[in-house]
């Protein structure tokens, strides 16, 4: 709803800054003007009874001028590109690959040099796993971050980021980097004022003096690695007081009913879009609000602020699309899409889990029903929305889909559960897999599944074994997978390494910072000779590469999976 008010008040703010002399400003300026009275709204509906409320927002719109004042005019450019293209990032054309930048070249520049090889394949959208600076022996691969805007030495820098985007850009391909709003590491500037005692910082996180609110909390709050680092908080010695830490005791949350932090979290969300990213992956975005009584996941307010950062994305950086890392049942990611009047203005991409979740289901028991089942909740998607479809990534593999999908084909859901764990545990009598189980709680018994692509599909189990059999049955069901996520609609994501048949990488066990975690073993240290093997024919690695490959560049991929699955078999 237009209030004349409210845009005279912008309108002073954008004479005072000179932005009304370009052709970008005067586009700037509509955008502006189209979103200012949601931003406005969304704004006092999380804050309207802070105090300074006015003060803050008035921080806010200086923030989204200040951004595009700071946009490059190349990206702005592109920015008018991809809006005059319709919405990008539904092109069929976007193929993606997810990895760690140390383990599959060892730094930044290095990667500059790779770009050759993801054209081969057919890449031209890469996901670079956190880069930014994080304390190297509690980093939680990189989801710690001690400073949002400084690329950790052990990659490289700031500069070579840029460099590489520049290089990216010019061959056509898309960025994508993660930023961590729900937490900083313990070593951040602001953990650290918070800690020595300075009352601004420790109003940036949940601190109590007590363990009365923490156990409050702690009654609604379930554990997130009930094995690593049970409870919701940590006790720091150094300013005496409790810290919500729901994920490690080295990440402390931070706590967005302070106006303050919201403001300075947009603008380093603004920050990354200048420095070129296309698509900004939300970390655990389901985290961000927390309420008492509550399991402090999924809730209004959450979806509130992703909202409001959405529309001050399309104000200030158009060409950046926001993905909500929201790995829950297929009902609750909609709602990361938005719903109602805000259906498709919240998040412009979410990972298919479920989805992929369920081709591992699938492929263990030789029955889609489960699957299938679920079809009719993930296709409610909105227009403008689309999917990542990936059938791994560096995370573990959840179980999480409804039990009423595992009844409705005639499961038991406790025993299904049991019996895909065990499989890819390699525990059933009829198992190759080579996995092993994440986040085992004691209390429920859930638990996650690790594992490389290669390994769970039985590669490892039959190079073991010298069984060509189950070798070239692993290669079939490697290939399967990864057709699965291309012809399910959206943006396929391929990780790193499964490209080349990668198994289980079991060296994480003889370093202190990763030992404790086995999801290290389906991230693997790339060995470019093996990689290199791509090109001897015959080889598993030329021939788990030539087929994606064939997936990635044909014409008509399900024509080409259609053919390629009846000649296999």
């Amino acid at each position: 709803m237009y209030q004349q008010h409210i845009h005279n008040h912008i309108f002073g703010k954008l004479i005072k800054s000179s932005l009304l002399n370009t052709g970008y400003d005067l586009d700037f300026k509509m955008r502006l003007s189209a979103n200012l009275s949601i931003v406005h709204e969304l704004f006092y509906e999380i804050y309207g009874q802070t105090e300074a409320c006015n003060v803050w927002y008035d921080k806010l719109l200086d923030t989204c001028i200040q951004a595009h004042t700071n946009r490059s005019t190349l990206l702005k450019e592109l920015d008018q590109k991809k809006e005059s293209s319709g919405v990008w990032y539904l092109s069929n054309e976007i193929v993606g690959m997810s990895l760690y930048v140390d383990r599959f070249c060892g730094n930044i520049k290095n990667l500059s040099d790779r770009l050759e090889y993801f054209k081969e394949l057919g890449i031209n959208f890469l996901h670079l796993m956190p880069i930014m600076q994080s304390p190297e022996s509690e980093s939680d691969g990189g989801y710690a971050v001690s400073d949002f805007r400084q690329v950790d030495a052990r990659f490289g820098s700031t500069d070579d980021l840029r460099v590489l985007d520049d290089k990216m850009k010019e061959a056509g391909f898309y960025l994508m980097l993660d930023i961590v709003l729900n937490h900083t590491s313990n070593q951040h500037i602001w953990a650290k004022k918070a800690s020595a005692g300075e009352k601004q910082y420790q109003d940036y996180f949940y601190m109590y003096e007590d363990r009365v609110m923490p156990d409050l909390f702690e009654r609604t709050m379930p554990d997130i690695f009930p094995d690593s680092s049970p409870g919701s908080f940590t006790y720091d010695k150094a300013s005496g007081k409790w810290v919500m830490s729901v994920f490690n005791s080295f990440q402390w949350d931070l706590n967005y009913t302070n106006p303050a932090v919201f403001i300075e979290m947009v603008d380093t969300i603004f920050f990354y879009a200048n420095l070129g990213v296309d698509i900004l992956r939300i970390d655990a975005p389901a985290f961000i609000w927390k309420t008492l009584g509550t399991t402090c996941q999924n809730l209004s307010q959450a979806h509130t602020l992703l909202q409001l950062i959405k529309h001050c994305v399309q104000i200030a950086s158009p060409g950046m699309a926001l993905l909500g890392e929201a790995i829950v049942a297929p009902k609750e990611i909609m709602m990361y899409f938005g719903t109602g009047r805000m259906k498709g203005r919240e998040c412009d991409v979410a990972y298919n889990a479920t989805q992929m979740a369920l081709q591992w289901d699938a492929l263990a028991t030789g029955d889609v029903s489960i699957m299938l089942s679920a079809q009719h909740d993930i296709q409610q998607k909105p227009y403008g929305a689309t999917w990542i479809n990936y059938s791994r990534c560096h995370d573990d593999i959840g179980l999480g889909y409804e039990d009423g999908m595992i009844q409705q084909a005639g499961y038991d859901p406790y025993e299904h559960r049991k019996f895909i764990k065990n499989y890819y545990a390699g525990n059933t009598i009829d198992s190759v897999s080579k996995g092993a189980l994440f986040g085992v709680n004691p209390k429920t018994n859930d638990a996650r599944i690790s594992g490389s692509l290669a390994s769970l599909c039985g590669l490892e189990y039959g190079v073991i074994r010298k069984n060509k059999g189950i070798i070239r049955q692993s290669v079939d069901k490697i290939l399967l997978m990864q057709a699965q996520s291309i012809l399910s609609g959206g943006i396929p994501m391929l990780f790193y390494g499964d490209e080349c048949g990668y198994t289980n990488d079991y060296s994480y066990l003889n370093d202190e910072g990763k030992s404790y975690d086995n999801r290290w073993m389906h991230r693997p240290i790339i060995d470019w000779k093996k990689n290199d093997k791509r090109h001897k024919k015959g080889s598993l690695e030329q021939l788990i590469f030539s087929g994606i490959q064939k997936y990635y560049q044909s014409e008509n991929p399900i024509l080409f999976f259609v053919i390629t699955t009846i000649y296999s078999g």
